[in-house]
């Protein structure tokens, strides 16, 4: 497993912890629902950072009889966990607080030590945010957030990614919340702003569950790799044409391919298997992120099962 998205998660869980104790002080002496709701939403993260660490770690197995394809969706299955956690616990704690705080209103005390923690916060959070935005963007290759998020396999990355970011939009949230509460006098809008932080953690968390749910299925590797390995098999001696290549990604680095192609037909059975062991060798050394590849004879007089998806892209 890549070392680059361990660290990231473990950056954003040391900030997060200290974070979360600052935020439930703040909020104890306060008052504040919006600062208490910010609490949670912190330790929610550190929660969800422990839980990313520990499937990474469980994610690194290496294959056996059980499961010969390694189990590397582990880490997929404990990014779908975490995404459930921010709907539940980050989201759905958030807006019941907000609405508690707006049924019985209390207004805050010593809201210097909120601003106070309100702007370390925002300042760790940003941190913490930058070294995940540095890391995403090394792999979005040109792409829209967007479509990178969409193509993006390694979801460790991007649930720290949007998770720190909607942390910096719930501070702002907090914050204004808190200073027009102050101003009027009326802590309404302090629960107000609670509401919003919880809408707000519930729609990343809806993104994070399409996106999870995506990769613990299976999804193909990036139709640039694909092409690319589809150019490599059709180089080499005795292929006559490559009918079709399935891809399925077992983790952000392990990708098993399937080749369907269409060999001469006056190759002898020794040939086409010097062939296929050419291919293997040659494509493991090209992409070493292709852990395993299958190669299929077919004949070219049968059209290869198209397969509907993305951009048109076959998936396994």
């Amino acid at each position: 497993m890549a070392g680059g998205s361990t660290r990231t998660i473990v950056i954003a869980l040391a900030a997060n912890v200290g974070i979360a104790a600052a935020k439930f002080v703040a909020a104890a002496i306060t008052g504040s629902s919006a600062m208490l709701t910010e609490g949670v939403h912190s330790l929610v993260d550190s929660t969800n950072q422990l839980l990313l660490l520990y499937g990474r770690k469980r994610a690194a197995r290496p294959a056996d009889t059980l499961h010969p394809f390694g189990y590397g969706r582990e880490l997929y299955f404990w990014s779908f966990v975490v995404a459930i956690l921010v709907f539940s616990l980050g989201a759905g704690v958030s807006i019941y607080e907000g609405i508690i705080h707006i049924l019985h209103p209390e207004k805050a005390t010593s809201p210097l030590i909120a601003f106070i923690v309100l702007g370390v916060a925002f300042a760790l959070e940003g941190w913490s945010t930058l070294e995940a935005k540095k890391e995403f963007d090394e792999t979005r290759d040109g792409r829209s957030w967007l479509k990178a998020i969409t193509f993006s396999k390694d979801a460790p990355t991007i649930i720290v990614l949007l998770e720190n970011g909607g942390a910096l939009v719930g501070l702002v949230f907090a914050a204004i919340g808190l200073t027009i509460s102050l101003i009027t006098g009326n802590p309404f809008w302090d629960g107000l702003a609670s509401v919003f932080i919880g809408l707000v953690l519930g729609a990343l968390a809806i993104l994070l569950l399409n996106e999870s749910k995506g990769l613990l299925i299976g999804e193909a590797a990036d139709p640039k790799l694909v092409q690319a390995i589809s150019d490599c098999a059709a180089g080499h001696a005795g292929i006559v044409a490559i009918q079709q290549i399935l891809t399925v990604h077992s983790s952000p680095e392990m990708v098993t391919a399937i080749i369907s192609a269409d060999f001469e037909d006056d190759l002898t059975a020794g040939r086409v298997e010097e062939i296929v062991r050419d291919i293997e060798q040659t494509i493991a050394r090209s992409f070493p992120i292709v852990a395993r590849v299958f190669v299929r004879p077919i004949d070219s007089s049968t059209p290869p099962k198209q397969l509907a998806g993305p951009e048109g892209v076959n998936r396994l």
